[in-house]
């Protein structure tokens, strides 16, 4: 390979007109007239979306394969041995932005366009990967392709998770023509690392121009149906009442106490609230809630997960309610691999000595590729650290300077051995 630190090569940057041009064009698809996009996974937009990166793919001659969960994979088939692979997801929350997962495939393309248009030629194949739903919104759990692309959850399983509309992925891989034929698991790379948005505050508020990803703090999903007595909310007197909404508000402070009480890198969230009937004059007969707990440490992780086992066994005999519990998803913190991160790292620094090592508060599809081979991740600013939003913002240099990093970091990959 021609090295990247070649003197005949100069200062050798992507072509950052052009990667914000295929962002605001894969924008469109999906469009909420905000700023923001929504192409939750295996829609009709889904499907747009896939089928405009895809042809991207195929104007640079990549080989591009789909596996049987839909995951997409672009390959530059030159060198020998496994590639080097870099990616992320293109569906949407339904509040999405437009640079979330998108940022990560689309910088992988520009990547290899530029080797290309430069002569530059890697020991090894590159490959860009879109990963099915790494988002979760729609079929549980999140980054469920890149978890069956490992073979952390099995195909059939998988190809059997009911939406939240009531389809069946299966069923919708093949209506929207992405039920591919290459098998899961598939082959592990030679590395992984994925570009992204922070999605958090921290690289702006410390005034850093890149975060060298560490690892990934380790999620509990719970979903709790608690179910109490529907009354007349103007006949009960408060002391005879087993209201589920009240459960449901208990539950939503404890997780704060939670957080405040173990502190660090621990985070809780109650994401999502139902009750039924859900009238104004009704005292509620149920309560759905969801609950995100989130820690970089496995034994905090589990200490957490106790202590609300333990509230909600005493909130049910002080409220007289029931309280039915349901893993939603479950994965432990992931640390990433010390030499990629210090790859990322040293790379990041020639571009800009601002740089932070830090854990990622998101999921992302890195985390289950650091079961398969060496892994790690780019970071760059989120401003005000607003992401899953219409206002999800990156200044375009930003964006610009972090494909430049993942350039040089994939070009040292294809040589580095492991």
């Amino acid at each position: 390979m021609t090295s990247i630190n070649s003197p005949s090569l100069g200062s050798t940057h992507i072509n950052g007109n052009r990667l914000l041009q295929r962002l605001d064009a894969l924008a469109e698809i999906g469009s909420t007239g905000d700023g923001g996009c929504c192409r939750v996974a295996l829609t009709d937009e889904d499907k747009a979306g896939r089928d405009l990166v895809v042809s991207w793919m195929h104007e640079l001659d990549l080989d591009v394969v789909v596996d049987a969960i839909g995951n997409v994979f672009g390959t530059w088939n030159v060198g020998v041995g496994a590639p080097v692979m870099t990616g992320s997801h293109i569906d949407t929350v339904r509040t999405g932005g437009k640079f979330d997962g998108n940022y990560g495939v689309l910088a992988g393309l520009e990547v290899i366009e530029t080797c290309k248009e430069l002569s530059i030629t890697p020991d090894r194949p590159l490959c860009v990967a879109i990963f099915t739903d790494e988002e979760g919104a729609r079929f549980a759990p999140d980054m469920l392709g890149s978890l069956v692309y490992v073979g952390g959850l099995a195909l059939e399983e998988a190809l059997d998770i009911e939406s939240i509309d009531g389809k069946r992925l299966g069923d919708e891989l093949v209506r929207i023509g992405y039920a591919g034929a290459a098998p899961c698991p598939g082959p592990a790379p030679h590395a992984f690392v994925e570009l992204h948005i922070e999605q958090g505050p921290v690289l702006e508020a410390e005034d850093r121009a890149f975060g060298a990803v560490t690892g990934v703090q380790g999620i509990s999903w719970q979903e709790l149906t608690i179910v109490g007595q529907s009354n007349h909310a103007g006949t009960t007197p408060m002391n005879l009442r087993r209201d589920p909404a009240f459960v449901a508000a208990m539950m939503t402070v404890y997780l704060r106490d939670i957080a405040e009480r173990f502190g660090g890198d621990q985070v809780c969230t109650v994401g999502k609230v139902d009750l039924h009937p859900n009238l104004i004059n009704v005292i509620p007969a149920r309560a759905t809630i969801t609950l995100d707990v989130r820690n970089t440490d496995e034994d905090t992780l589990r200490d957490a997960e106790h202590l609300i086992d333990t509230f909600c066994f005493q909130i049910e005999q002080d409220e007289g309610v029931s309280i039915t519990k349901r893993q939603l998803a479950r994965f432990e913190p992931v640390t990433f691999d010390e030499r990629v991160i210090a790859l990322v790292e040293r790379r990041a620094r020639e571009v800009d000595t601002r740089v932070k090592r830090l854990p990622s508060g998101a999921g992302h599809d890195a985390q289950m590729l650091a079961r398969f081979c060496p892994s790690a991740m780019i970071f760059v600013p989120s401003k005000d650290g607003i992401s899953h939003n219409a206002r999800e913002h990156t200044e375009p240099d930003q964006l610009v300077d972090g494909a430049n990093v993942l350039l040089r970091v994939m070009l040292d990959l294809t040589e580095m051995e492991f």
